[in-house]
């Protein structure tokens, strides 16, 4: 049940005009009064006798209790009440008790027995419109102060006592929702989105990893957006709108959106807050970019994997840092990643964009692994959907699963409802995506363990059962196991102890909530061993596991000048 307040306005008669109308689009049907302040109030749709001037004159009388000069320019209170979609049909009489509920959480006419005059109209089957005169009948204006957050409350209410969906209850910091108006206007131009909602996508994926103020402003030019920025006399910018080309109004000219009327961190000075440098070694807060889309995934994974120990044992405005950042990767991944991937990707960009503010506020500086990640992803440009860059696409995408949910579960922690759903969102399709960019380099590695002979099978079965003697059996008999024992096989030809490296690589992390717990090993082995994501060669295979071979004893990771502990 969603209820939205929509602008005061200054004619009773205009409103209910359009209400009884036919609507811009034909959609209005059967107008006619579900309530009303009396119950006696005349219905324009459904009485004969009854004009929309009769009832707008009824609903104003109180006004006229007031001296001229002291009434109210804009006294006309309007409302609508939506269900959500997949509700049940409500009738008439549903819908006017929630009318009733409504009007009297908003102060409307709280049942002092002098309360605003207001009438409920319906012309669909999911939404009323409430319209009332802000003059009560005793003359006094109505204490409706925070209507729109004391109306959500009563909804959450209506929801439990009428069985609807329940909604999240939100904390004031989601992106602001397409009005009425913008969405018949997408609807008559043929458009699934609104222009605020294209914009706010644009904006946000030119933000992604930046590294300057004018590599923003350049990218936003490149999508081809009309741009105006606001220049104090001293030439620094103020601000920035932006409008898409063909979206004009009445008057033929462009419609602007300002950053923080698209969403509440596109301002520009909470843009630039992600330029901020808070390290102590005057570093620069983004590197020169990573050769090639399979290393950026690669680094893109690795910051992923740090920004998961950071929400395990960081305070709140770090975690709040890193989850504003996993945004921006997000949105990098989206942009970069090849076509059957790419639909999953660009949803989870867009549910994950609400996990990614709260009031929580976020410690810049901190997040500079996950932005440089994102940097790297744009700047080494799209990835193919096969062999490495597929692979460490199908990497990535792993680890920002538990990243994704591990979001979500902070958020429900700290009872951020809308966002820890929006995060649980973004995990679903990043499981989607990983499925579709896994399935080539995962049935490769499979086929490679099916032809291990079985001394080396149990070889490393063994090594298995001593890393991890509780999951063991479950990974044993996952489909994933042939390819975990094809990339242990790698692991060992690399040089490294088998059942050392799972022990490394399941320390900080626990395994049980995962799908597959082979597929999550392979990928964290196959990063911190820096294995090949797509599998050696057939060569290099064959001599990693010769089939008339016995497996060598168990070596330690070998200790070279540079030491070869398994990244992070």
């Amino acid at each position: 049940m969603i209820p939205s307040i929509h602008k005061q306005g200054g004619n009773t008669t205009r409103l209910l005009a359009y209400l009884y109308g036919p609507g811009r689009r034909e959609e209005h049907t059967d107008p006619h009064l579900v309530a009303s302040f009396d119950g006696l109030a005349p219905d324009p749709g459904r009485d004969p006798n009854a004009t929309l001037d009769s009832l707008a004159q009824l609903l104003d009388e109180p006004l006229y209790l007031l001296a001229e000069d002291t009434r109210p320019n804009n006294h006309v209170w309007h409302t609508s009440v939506r269900s959500a979609p997949g509700d049940r049909t409500l009738t008439d009489t549903e819908w006017a008790d929630i009318a009733r509920r409504v009007i009297a959480a908003t102060g409307i006419d709280p049942g002092d027995g002098a309360g605003c005059r207001w009438a409920a109209v319906r012309h669909a089957d999911d939404h009323i419109h409430l319209i009332a005169t802000l003059v009560r009948e005793d003359g006094r204006r109505p204490d409706h102060h925070r209507s729109a957050k004391r109306a959500q409350a009563e909804c959450r209410q209506i929801e439990v006592d009428y069985d609807l969906h329940r909604v999240k209850t939100g904390d004031g910091t989601a992106a602001k929702r397409p009005t009425s108006a913008e969405r018949h206007k997408a609807d008559r131009r043929g458009r699934q989105r609104t222009s605020r909602e294209e914009l706010r996508e644009t904006v946000r994926r030119s933000v992604a990893g930046a590294a300057s103020e004018e590599e923003f402003f350049d990218r936003l030019a490149a999508a081809g957006l009309l741009i105006r920025r606001r220049v104090a006399p001293s030439g620094d910018t103020l601000g920035y709108t932006v409008a898409l080309p063909g979206d004009r109004n009445a008057k033929g000219e462009p419609v602007f959106y300002s950053g923080s009327k698209l969403a509440p961190d596109l301002s520009l000075p909470r843009i630039r807050e992600r330029w901020t440098q808070t390290s102590h070694d005057n570093a620069p807060s983004v590197l020169p970019p990573a050769t090639g889309p399979a290393s950026a995934r690669r680094r893109a994974t690795t910051a992923a994997w740090q920004a998961l120990l950071v929400i395990d044992h960081g305070d709140d405005s770090l975690i709040a840092a890193q989850i504003a950042a996993t945004g921006e990767v997000l949105d990098a991944l989206a942009q970069t990643s090849a076509a059957h991937t790419r639909y999953e990707l660009q949803a989870a960009a867009t549910a994950f964009e609400r996990a990614s503010r709260s009031h929580v506020r976020t410690a810049r500086g901190h997040d500079r692994a996950l932005r440089q990640a994102a940097h790297d992803l744009v700047h080494s440009g799209s990835a193919f959907g096969r062999g490495e860059d597929g692979a460490t696409t199908a990497m990535a995408l792993d680890m920002l699963i538990f990243l994704a949910v591990a979001a979500a579960n902070w958020h429900a922690k700290k009872q951020h409802a809308q966002q820890a759903e929006a995060a649980h969102r973004a995990a679903e399709h990043l499981r989607a995506a990983y499925q579709a960019a896994a399935n080539q380099p995962m049935a490769l590695l499979h086929q490679r363990g099916r032809r291990l002979a079985p001394s080396w099978q149990r070889h490393h079965s063994a090594a298995v059962r001593q890393a991890l003697p509780e999951l063991a059996d479950r990974i044993l008999a996952e489909p994933g196991w042939p390819a975990l024992a094809a990339t242990l096989a790698d692991a060992q030809a690399a040089g490294y102890n088998p059942a050392a490296l799972l022990g490394e690589a399941t320390r900080r992390r626990e395994l049980t909530s995962a799908t597959s717990i082979s597929d999550v090993l392979v990928w964290r082995l196959r990063r911190t061993a820096d294995l090949p994501a797509y599998g050696v060669s057939a060569a290099e295979a064959h001599r990693a596991a010769p089939a008339n071979s016995q497996p060598a004893p168990a070596r330690q990771m070998p200790a070279p000048s540079t030491p070869r502990t398994p990244r992070r």
